[in-house]
């Protein structure tokens, strides 16, 4: 299977300099990977762990201070390769919606509260669908109607519409140019667990229509397990564990992975459960080896000098632990 994002080596930071003292962010530390076509990747982490200033970079939304320090990232839409940070920026522009487009976080913030739904679907869609005005509308209308939504709602303010009927409208103002690349950032957060469960069919259902390639942010491990193919963990502005979905929850081999798998609650479980200790470092001022060594709980005193590197184990897996062979057994035995 071919890749549709290829990332390489790397380094996004923000870096600030105030009264003569320059301050870096290290939220994008060194990080290499692929998003295949036609797959769902996940992106998991506690907050502050880097997954938004990641998909930043994806969606060539950067702004200072955020910039790139080292590495590069190119897309192949088969079409049109392209890396969005050595082009014309008109060049990367004429590509969104049409190429690659992005389900953002809180509805309610995205939708122009003074605009009704019709006029911002206009405002995104109609220049990169390249149709008249009226071929536009019973375009829009027959997209609406494959995401189960009335054509009424063209007619209505973003107000009068409820927080899962919003999350809908922007899933489909993000598709409806039929992207080959899709960011997906946290669209089930403040949803109750019907309407989660139906705008996670209703992206899987069209990614799968359309053959698109989505990459998936939630901190919520449970969503990961129902929607994606592969995840990549990251902590601490690194990627710590890449593999298949269903062998990353199997078969953890990052300590980290392991307590995000743990955390997830169980039907007919009552055993109690210990959290992680401590928090996540600051990305300014992060430890030196392993970044996760200050709560892990099987470190040794390798883990606090070196870092590890992110190596292939079999299994199209991926893990930066000097100890991935026994994480499972060691850290049940630390319990």
């Amino acid at each position: 299977m071919s890749d549709v994002l290829t990332v390489n080596k790397l380094k996004a930071y923000y870096i600030m300099n105030y009264f003569g003292t320059k301050r870096e962010v290290r939220a994008v530390d060194n990080v290499s990977l692929t998003i295949r076509k036609n797959e769902i990747y996940g992106i998991a982490g506690e907050s502050s762990s880097g997954k938004t200033s990641l998909i930043k970079v994806f969606a060539a939304a950067m702004r200072p201070p955020f910039e790139i320090v080292d590495g590069d990232i190119k897309f192949d839409f088969g079409d049109v390769k392209i890396d969005p940070y050595a082009e014309d920026k008109s060049k990367v522009d004429a590509l969104r919606w049409s190429h690659f487009s992005y389900i953002m976080q809180g509805s309610m913030s995205v939708l122009n509260p003074v605009r009704k739904i019709g006029k911002t679907f206009e405002d995104f869609a109609l220049k990169p669908m390249g149709v008249s005005k009226a071929e536009f509308i019973p375009l829009v209308i027959e997209h609406l109607k494959k995401l189960k939504l009335s054509p009424d709602i063209l007619n209505s303010y973003p107000h009068e519409l409820s927080g899962g009927m919003c999350q809908r409208v922007t899933i489909a103002l993000a598709t409806v140019c039929r992207p080959k690349f899709i960011i997906a950032d946290e669209p089930t957060t403040a949803l109750d667990v019907v309407v989660q469960k139906e705008v996670l069919s209703m992206i899987r259902g069209i990614q799968q229509e359309m053959g698109s390639s989505v990459v998936f942010v939630t901190h919520d491990m449970s969503v990961h397990a129902n929607i994606t193919d592969r995840i990549g963990i990251f902590y601490a502005g690194r990627l710590v564990e890449e593999g298949p979905t269903k062998l990353m929850f199997e078969q953890p081999k990052h300590p980290y992975t392991y307590h995000l798998v743990s955390s997830i609650p169980r039907i007919g479980d009552t055993q109690r459960r210990t959290s992680l200790e401590g928090k996540p470092p600051s990305l300014a001022t992060p430890p030196n080896g392993c970044r996760f060594h200050p709560r892990c709980p099987i470190a040794t005193d390798k883990c606090s000098q070196e870092n590890p590197e992110l190596v292939d184990v079999g299994e199209g897996r991926r893990v930066a632990c000097f100890h991935s062979d026994k994480v499972k057994p060691l850290l049940e035995a630390a319990q």
